[in-house]
């Protein structure tokens, strides 16, 4: 098995290469305008074949970009990008596009198999009050010739001064729409690709139902091979199994949404942490099961490397 090799351009970007094959390019201090809530990307995202699996800037949805943690409704404020929905009067725009901003490197480096980027940031709101502090941590796992993982862990802690409720368009009155969290947006040629859940193969009746994971299988245009994108739920995340806010039909996107139907209200002064595993593979629907767990081993491994210390 190859060594993952992790690039650093200071001030901007990291990127995770395996071999010759750039796995994923994480932009950590992008140039976004307001308008689309400034936060770090993953674009682009690659299988270990060299296969882009991530869409960034779709016209559609501007502020969608490849893998990132998004959250439309943090109190008042949007951290999402775009407009803010509101009961009755659908998507407003207004003067609350917040922004993710890096503050620092907390670590990089890179072991047989693995590498792992941390760094800390500060959520400003659009008037410029500090609203939440966070930790990120980023590692990509290779698990076999033909996949990989990433493990995406934030550890939030609201410096508000006031107790804030992170919730959805659903929890303020829209059916159906509970986006938010870590959010994949797949290429152009995925969208009609196919579900893979527990239960099988589906298509966009799967939004809104609880899973512990699920994955997307897609095709790529001029080759015709498919792809596969995994999400797994950590069982200590806030409302385990998360409902899934997925689309196949308009765009393909896959997102485990941990306040699709009900808020969560974060104290002020405390954290809350949230962690995924993301599997990402040279294979169509049938190998989605393994993958899965290949990934929640991996998820399992890391929770031994904390209780050993050896944690960023």
């Amino acid at each position: 098995m190859n060594t993952l090799d992790i690039s650093h351009d200071l001030g901007a970007s990291v990127t995770v290469r395996d071999g010759d094959t750039e796995l994923f390019h994480y932009v950590y201090q992008p140039d976004t305008v307001q308008l689309e809530s400034p936060k770090p990307y993953i674009h682009p995202l690659r299988t270990r074949a060299g296969k882009v699996v991530s869409l960034f800037r779709p016209h559609d949805h501007v502020w969608h970009k490849g893998i990132a943690w998004s959250l439309p409704h943090v109190g008042e404020e949007n951290f999402w990008g775009g407009p803010t929905y509101i009961h009755g009067r659908f998507y407003v725009q207004l003067a609350n596009n917040g922004t993710q901003a890096h503050r620092r490197v907390a670590a990089m480096d890179r072991d047989a198999g693995t590498a792992t980027f941390a760094h800390d940031l500060d959520w400003m709101t659009q008037s410029g009050a500090l609203f939440f502090t966070e930790r990120r941590t980023l590692r990509a796992h290779l698990i076999s010739p033909d996949a990989w993982a990433l493990t995406f862990e934030t550890q939030m802690t609201n410096v508000s001064g006031t107790d804030v409720a992170m919730g959805s368009p659903t929890t303020k009155g829209r059916e159906n729409a509970g986006y938010g969290g870590l959010f994949w947006r797949g290429p152009r040629s995925f969208t009609g690709g196919r579900f893979v859940t527990a239960e099988g193969l589906g298509g966009d009746e799967v939004r809104g139902r609880r899973m512990q994971w699920m994955a997307f299988a897609g095709r790529h245009d001029e080759t015709d091979a498919e792809s596969l994108v995994l999400m797994v739920d950590d069982a200590a995340n806030p409302n385990h199994p998360p409902q899934w806010f997925a689309r196949t039909e308009e765009f393909a996107c896959l997102n485990p949404a941990p306040f699709f139907s009900e808020e969560l209200t974060i104290e002020q002064g405390s954290t809350v942490r949230f962690r995924y595993g993301v599997g990402i593979a040279d294979a169509g629907a049938s190998a989605a099961p393994a993958l899965a767990e290949a990934v929640r081993e991996v998820l399992a491994r890391s929770d031994a490397s904390v209780a050993a210390g050896k944690a960023v």
